[in-house]
């Protein structure tokens, strides 16, 4: 086991505890003017613990195994999922939020898991070559729309946007034919011209059927990105605020715990959804861009571990956990530069949340096991027929690599 120990990343484990270390100091800024949020640092240091401890166990376990019983898996998120829309109870306007005891537990955060690995699952069963529209595409797209319905059904439209894309992500390394993929991107880039300009055009009928329905606040969250003229104060006052937070820290910001928007309170939910707000107005733009350099080391380092994995599950598994990541990263920051709407969605591995904490140390867990077990040969008793030991791209990415050693 030593020696197993041993062979994983340190790297990765390297940038993990780094990620605590500004996590835990930036949730004590923020949070430290709120008797009722004191202990939110103390709480993360003990889901990082359990997070590292998950990391250890997951990855010594053989990632295999994880892909040959996804479809149970599937299964039990599934219900964990419908029993969240009917038992959940609400925070922050999303409704699925399972409670035991006082802890809280929000199946749509482990079901990204879930969703990785079941689609690795379905992708490896594939015969080689490109992937079929009939065939593979909507299938596996059918599998992916249920836990979507669900978790929109939750008014979480924040995780239910990055289960599209986890699946566009494994499509993309699952080979998917080039028209379709240009197709895919026509499709997508019309209809959002067109959410665009209906939205402006139509803004007054859309927030009335968004108040009938008892979704209101999701024009709270678009109008302050594309109508900041007709958002209310109510709407544009986070990002609003946010936005001159970072704006006021400037290239090395205002030092630790001295931020004066984080510390008044202007800023809500500072040691959750605008966490990077707090790093950006005590550390400025340098401490932002030492956070997002280690966001790229850790997926390089994910990467030249998907280029040396021997078959196919490894790398899909793999480039479905980047994708997640870098929408979480996007988004998170992104809507608070004015580049997207504000969803809720955290900053992975800085926010506070046990249950997407612990989900993307598990997820870290899997790419320590694809490290470990990867190269070994594929076992057709775990995926079925043989299949290539990887997908074309990354075979092809990798002898070029070599070749310019």
């Amino acid at each position: 086991m030593f020696r197993m120990l041993k062979k994983m990343d340190g790297v990765i484990f390297f940038v993990m505890l780094l990620l605590m270390i500004i996590s835990v100091f930036a949730i004590y800024s923020g949070t430290r003017t709120d008797a009722n949020l004191a202990n939110h640092h103390v709480k993360t240091m003990y889901f990082y613990v359990a997070g590292f401890i998950a990391v250890l166990v997951i990855g010594l376990v053989n990632y295999k195994l994880y892909v040959k019983y996804a479809f149970y898996l599937y299964g039990l998120g599934i219900i964990l999922l419908i029993l969240a829309n009917v038992l959940g109870s609400s925070i922050n306007n999303a409704n699925g939020w399972l409670k035991l005891g006082e802890f809280s537990f929000q199946p749509a955060e482990l079901f990204k898991m879930i969703l990785i690995l079941f689609l690795a699952h379905l992708i490896v069963k594939r015969q080689r070559g490109t992937l079929k529209f009939w065939r593979d595409i909507v299938p596996i797209g059918c599998w992916a729309f249920i836990p979507f319905a669900l978790v929109m059904a939750q008014n979480d439209l924040g995780n239910a946007l990055g289960y599209v894309v986890i699946l566009a992500a494994v499509f993309w390394i699952g080979n998917m034919r080039l028209k379709h993929v240009l197709i895919a991107l026509t499709v997508v880039g019309v209809a959002f011209f067109g959410f665009v300009k209906a939205y402006t055009f139509y803004h007054d009928e859309v927030f009335t059927f968004l108040e009938k329905i008892k979704r209101e606040h999701w024009a709270e969250r678009i109008d302050p990105w594309l109508v900041p003229e007709k958002a209310t104060s109510k709407a544009s006052w986070h990002t609003k605020n946010a936005g001159l937070a970072i704006g006021s820290g400037g290239i090395i910001g205002k030092g630790y715990l001295q931020g004066t928007s984080v510390q008044s309170g202007r800023v809500p939910y500072t040691y959750s959804d605008s966490i990077f707000v707090v790093i950006a107005e005590e550390f400025g733009f340098v401490g932002a861009s030492v956070l997002i350099l280690l966001y790229f080391i850790l997926i390089q380092r994910m990467v030249l571990i998907a280029l040396t994995c021997r078959d196919r599950a490894g790398p899909v598994i793999i480039v479905g956990i980047i994708g997640m990541l870098l929408y979480q990263v996007f988004e998170n920051v992104g809507a608070f530069l004015g580049l997207m709407p504000l969803t809720g969605i955290t900053l992975p591995f800085i926010s506070y949340g046990g249950t997407s904490l612990l989900i993307n140390m598990a997820c870290i867990g899997v790419v320590m096991s694809i490290k470990l077990y990867g190269q070994e040969e594929e076992d057709e008793l775990l995926m079925g027929e043989q299949q290539p030991r990887l997908s074309e791209r990354l075979w092809n990415m990798l002898k070029k690599e070599k070749s310019a050693v």
